[in-house]
């Protein structure tokens, strides 16, 4: 039997559109189709965020030892926690609660993840924005000196987490132990991850060691972005995107591989 062969527009129709139905399930499956709905997508990062930012803004003096809106401060760490802490969370065990899907033939089960991925990022995006823009207005916070500068550090984030959870939620097929050891791991990269310590403030031994890794690079530019001059940052762009495009690799040879061997159920 002859394979039927569909030109490009039309196969990333097909795949827009399971990427959509995927999306709206993931919604409807988690927050219902009722009360706040679509909206609680965003809702819910950005009330974690909000509390957070409350209780460091009583309690931490960041904007008198270094000048800086500590409202600011902590708007712009916690946001990008949300990205990939929950982004590369989500993307564990994503396959076993999904696998019935997999009898349709346009579904694959590396749509199972960028539908997951998609969700996580958009609502971390929209509640970052959505926040940035109460403060601003209120007058509590100044607006940021260069949102291109945001906008760069946020994508090589979402880039970051996106491939790292590939990779992750590929290898958790092979063995639940990496959902497990995932966890733990994800706190102890909160501490190295820029959120709450901006590199120019620790000891060059210790800054050397944390800007190996890839999320505070991203943090110092949207940080950069923010805040502009009255900041001094650190970070490096072309070796965060070498290292996200060696992870992206690996997640997708990673999730091709448990492909192969996924049977639906």
């Amino acid at each position: 039997m002859r394979k039927e062969v569909f030109p490009l527009h039309r196969s990333l129709e097909i795949q827009l559109r399971v990427l959509h139905a995927l999306f709206m399930r993931e919604i409807i499956t988690r927050y219902g189709r009722h009360n706040l709905g679509f909206a609680w997508l965003f809702a819910e990062p950005m009330l974690f965020t909000l509390g957070v930012t409350i209780l460091w803004s009583l309690f931490h003096d960041i904007g008198a030892a270094h000048h800086i809106s500590a409202i600011a401060y902590t708007l712009t760490g916690y946001s990008t926690v949300l990205v990939w802490r929950n982004t590369i969370g989500r993307c564990t065990l994503a396959i076993l609660p999904n696998s019935a899907l997999l009898f349709h033939r346009n579904v694959r089960v590396i749509d199972l993840f960028l539908a997951r991925i998609l969700l996580e990022v958009s609502g971390a995006t929209l509640s970052m924005i959505v926040l940035l823009l109460i403060f601003i207005v209120a007058g509590a916070i100044p607006a940021p000196a260069n949102i291109l500068r945001m906008m760069a550090g946020w994508g090589l984030l979402v880039w970051y987490a996106s491939a790292t959870g590939l990779l992750i939620g590929g290898l958790c097929e092979y063995s639940e132990l990496v959902e497990r050891l995932w966890h733990p791991i994800a706190y102890f990269q909160l501490p190295v991850s820029g959120a709450l310590v901006m590199a120019s403030w620790l000891p060059t031994p210790i800054r050397n060691i944390v800007m190996l890794f890839p999320a505070p690079n991203c943090v110092e530019l949207f940080r950069y972005g923010y805040f502009g001059d009255a900041v001094t940052p650190y970070y490096d762009v072309p070796y965060t995107a070498i290292i996200c495009l060696v992870l992206t690799w690996l997640g997708l040879w990673v999730v091709r591989d448990i492909s192969s061997k996924v049977e639906p159920q």
